[in-house]
C-alpha cells in the first residue's frame, strides 16, 4: 500500500494506541541490542539488529536494521512490553513481530509477519559479540542541538558551501529519509537535515499541544537556525525543504516569520495542515480551531458578565463545522466500513503514536503565506499497488484521490498567487524518489531565481 495513502489509518490508531503508554512503562527491561538471522522470501539469510533504548518518556523506543541491505535502518512505530510478551512493528515496511521474552532475558522468540509469517528468534547480545552495521554511505555528520531546556533535536550536516538548505521530515520519518536526496545539492548549497521532536534519536517531551503544536515544531526549526548561526546578517537566508507534515512547520514559519527564510519548498505537503482553504473548509481543522475556542470558553464557566468575544467566536464558527459534520455523516452512510486488512501490521508505536497524535491534534489554520513557494503535488497519487485485484474498488480510490489532489493543489495555487506549483501525475507520496530528475530540475530552478539575501 503506498505509505502516504495510510494517513487516516495512521490517525485513528494513534489516538486509540496512546493510552497503552502506561502498561509499556510496567515492562521489563529490554534495553540493549538483540540480533538474528532470517530466511528472506527470496530464500537467502538475512541478518537483523534490533536496538533497543528508553525514551525520555521511560517507554521502549527501537530500531531495526537490515544489515545486509542497508544502513540507516527504521524506526519501529509501535513497540509494547507487557510481562514476557514483546511486539513491534514498522508500518512502512508492513512488518510487525510477536514474541515472548525468556525466562533468563536472553532470547524473544517469536513471529515475523512481513508478507508472511515466519518463525524468528532474537538473541541478546553483547557489545563484543554484536554485528557491525556497514559503514554510513551518506555523507554526513550528526550532533544534537538544544531547542529549548530538556528537548535537543537531531541534525544532519551534509556539507556543502552557499545557501543553506533544512530538510524536514515526514510524520514518523526522520532526517535519514533524505540521507540520498540531499547530497545532491551541495555542490551548491549547504544541505542540513533536522529530525523533529518525538522521533528517532530527537528528543520525545511530554505528547501535548503545548509541546507538539505545528508553531512549537516550526519554532524549534528556527531555533536550529539560531543555534548553527545560519541567520548571521549578510548570508542568504535558508531555504525550508518539507516532506508531507512538515508543510505545517514550513507553513508556520512562512506566515509567522516570513524574514527568517528566503524560500520554502513543500514535498507532496498535500493537505489542509498546509494550506486551509477558507472556501472549502476542513472537518478536522475546524474541530480542532471549536475545541480551541470551547476551551477558552470553559475556565469562566459561561459567565455572563466574562468578555463576550469568544463566545461570538465559537458562534461564528459552528455553522461551517455543522455544514461539514453533516457531510461526513452522508459520506459514512454511502461508504462502507473497510475491512480490517490481516497482513498489515498494528500502527504505532505507544511513545510514537502519542508525539503523533499530539501533531495531529495541535495543527494550525495557515491562510497566508509570505515566502517565495514551491509546491509539488502528486496528481493523483501512483495507486496501481492499491486493491489490484478489485478493479471497481481500485477506481472509487483512484477518482477520489485524483479529485483530492487536484483540489488541494489548486487551493494552494489560488491561495498563494506568488508559489510555483508543480503536479506530477502518478507519482508517489515520496514524490523525491519517484520524480527525482524532475524535482531536481525544478528545484535548481527556483533556488537560483531567489535573491541573494
Amino acid at each position: 500500500m503506498n505509505r502516504g495513502l495510510k494517513w487516516d489509518l495512521r490517525i485513528l490508531w494513534a489516538f486509540v494506541l496512546a493510552i497503552a503508554v502506561a502498561g509499556s512503562l510496567c515492562a521489563q527491561d529490554i534495553t540493549g541490542s538483540w540480533q538474528g538471522t532470517i530466511t528472506t522470501p527470496q530464500g537467502r539469510p538475512g541478518r537483523m539488529v534490533l536496538r533497543v533504548i528508553h525514551g525520555d518518556s521511560g517507554a521502549f523506543k527501537a530500531r531495526i536494521y537490515s544489515i545486509d541491505q542497508d544502513f540507516t535502518g527504521d524506526w519501529v512505530d509501535s513497540m509494547t512490553v507487557h510481562d514476557s510478551t514483546v511486539q513491534f512493528a514498522v508500518g512502512m515496511l508492513q512488518l510487525s513481530y510477536d514474541g515472548r521474552l525468556s525466562a533468563d532475558g536472553k532470547t524473544i522468540t517469536g513471529t515475523w509477519t512481513q508478507g508472511g509469517s515466519t518463525p524468528f528468534t532474537f538473541q541478546k547480545t553483547t557489545p563484543a559479540a554484536a554485528w557491525p552495521l556497514p559503514p554510513d554511505p551518506s555523507p554526513h555528520t550528526v550532533k544534537l542541538v538544544t531547542v529549548e531546556p530538556g528537548v535537543q533535536l537531531e541534525v544532519l550536516d551534509w556539507g556543502g558551501t552557499g545557501r543553506p538548505l533544512i530538510f524536514l521530515g515526514a510524520l514518523g520519518d526522520t532526517a535519514h529519509e533524505f540521507d540520498q536526496f540531499a547530497p545532491k545539492f551541495t555542490g551548491k548549497y549547504h544541505a542540513y537535515g533536522i529530525t523533529r521532536r518525538g522521533f528517532g534519536e530527537s528528543s520525545d517531551p511530554t505528547p501535548n499541544d503545548d509541546n507538539y503544536s505545528s508553531d512549537r515544531l516550526g519554532d524549534d526549526v528556527l531555533a536550529v537556525i539560531a543555534a548553527l548561526h545560519l541567520d548571521k546578517p549578510g548570508l542568504p537566508k535558508p531555504v525550508l525543504v518539507g516532506h508531507s507534515i512538515a508543510g505545517e512547520e514550513l507553513s508556520s514559519i512562512g506566515s509567522r516569520h516570513p524574514d527568517k527564510v528566503s524560500g520554502l519548498i513543500y514535498l507532496e505537503c498535500s493537505g489542509t495542515h498546509s494550506f486551509y482553504d477558507r472556501a472549502q473548509g476542513d472537518l478536522h481543522l475546524d474541530m480542532i480551531d471549536v475545541r480551541n475556542k470551547i476551551e477558552q470558553l470553559l475556565p469562566d464557566g459561561g459567565d455572563p458578565s466574562g468578555p463576550i468575544q469568544p463566545t461570538e467566536a465559537l458562534l461564528a464558527a459552528l455553522p461551517q463545522l455543522e455544514k461539514e459534520l453533516q457531510d461526513q455523516v452522508k459520506l459514512q452512510q454511502a461508504v462502507a466500513p473497510p475491512t480490517p486488512d490481516p497482513s498489515l501490521p498494528p500502527d504505532p508505536h505507544p511513545t510514537t503514536a502519542s508525539a503523533f497524535a499530539a501533531i495531529v491534534s495541535g495543527e494550525h489554520k495557515y491562510t497566508e503565506i509570505k515566502v517565495p513557494s514551491l509546491a509539488f503535488f502528486a496528481v493523483p497519487h501512483d495507486l496501481s499497488r492499491v486493491f489490484p485485484g478489485d478493479p471497481a474498488r481500485h477506481a472509487a480510490v483512484a477518482a477520489a484521490d485524483l479529485e483530492r489532489q487536484t483540489r488541494l493543489a489548486n487551493a494552494f495555487e489560488a491561495g498563494v498567487p506568488s508559489a510555483k506549483v508543480i503536479r506530477l501525475p502518478n507519482a508517489d507520496h515520496y514524490i523525491f524518489r519517484s520524480n527525482e530528475a524532475e524535482v531536481l530540475r525544478a528545484m535548481n530552478d527556483f533556488l537560483g531565481k531567489l535573491p541573494q539575501q
